[in-house]
């Protein structure tokens, strides 16, 4: 099968990278679903890379809908290291503008009924996630952000909620009070996923709004959203372009080597099913462990 090692999750308003070629189209199953679409191979800026739109062609999949398990499993499966995702996000700073791009380095999983591991049905692992987005990707990103000219933030909390109904006032107000600087519906359980399956993580959150809390700007409204996005979608794909090539080589990262020690199965106990399901994320580990095993 075809190879990347860099994966773009497009979301609302990026449904296709401009300027990709070599295109290839791909159909990747997986033991969690079908992907959200089709992935998209090619290469950007000399860069092979795997694209995929998370919503899905035509805007189809909801945020509570989103097979996370089967998108984050498909780019690991095509060889991808690194995952930048871009995605609408409201603003719950004042410091925080619509049209603004945040390289967010927090997140506060306040979304429900979504299912955020890999580990199930007779395995436990407990990866660490003090720093939930990749902090050398973030840096990468953030460099190239500043350099399209953007008004970037290096760093903040991103919220995420369960939607699809956008917040209440008091929701609003709420999230403010715990500290978080943008609200989206997306970055978990992606983050997570990718964490365990060490794939390095970053969100270019897109600015579109101040959610509901502003008292001198209007709530936000989906036709607000969609709006800004067309200007925000155009910054996203440049910074792209300048992103891809900066990226080095190799990982220095804690990323890529997150499952080493999070395991807290013992091999023997691993229903054999289990094992063959999640070989792509956990064999090299488990080919470790037996042979510490043997005498």
């Amino acid at each position: 099968m075809p190879e990347a090692k860099v994966g773009i999750i497009g979301g609302s308003g990026l449904y296709r990278m401009e300027g990709m070629t070599g295109v290839e189209k791909v159909k990747v199953s997986t033991p969690f679903g079908e992907p959200s679409d089709t992935i998209i191979l090619g290469e950007l800026e000399g860069v092979r890379v795997a694209f995929l739109a998370r919503h899905g062609e035509g805007h189809r999949i909801g945020p509570r809908e989103l097979p996370a398990r089967a998108n984050i499993y498909a780019l690991k499966s095509l060889g991808v290291e690194r995952i930048i995702s871009v995605g609408a996000v409201g603003s719950l700073s004042e410091g925080i503008e619509p049209l603004d791009i945040v390289i967010p380095d927090q997140l506060i999983d306040h979304s429900t009924g979504r299912t955020n591991t890999f580990f199930t049905g007779g395995i436990v692992a407990h990866v660490a996630l003090a720093e939930p987005f990749c902090p050398v990707l973030s840096q990468i990103s953030f460099e190239a952000s500043t350099r399209v000219g953007a008004r970037a933030h290096k760093g903040g909390t991103y919220l995420v909620m369960e939607g699809p109904q956008l917040s209440t006032k008091a929701e609003s107000q709420l999230y403010r009070s715990w500290g978080a600087d943008i609200i989206g519906m997306t970055a978990s359980p992606e983050a997570k996923l990718a964490r365990e399956a060490e794939i390095c993580y970053v969100t270019l959150a897109l600015v579109t709004d101040y959610d509901c809390w502003h008292p001198t700007h209007e709530s936000v409204t989906t036709e607000m959203i969609l709006t800004s996005l067309r200007t925000a979608v155009d910054t996203a794909q440049r910074i792209l372009k300048l992103l891809l090539p900066a990226l080095p080589q190799k990982r220095d990262c804690a990323c890529a080597s997150a499952l080493e020690h999070a395991i807290a199965t013992g091999t023997t106990y691993i229903p054999q099913g289990k094992k063959k399901e999640l070989e792509l994320l956990i064999g090299k580990y488990l080919d470790r462990k037996e042979d510490a095993s043997r005498p």
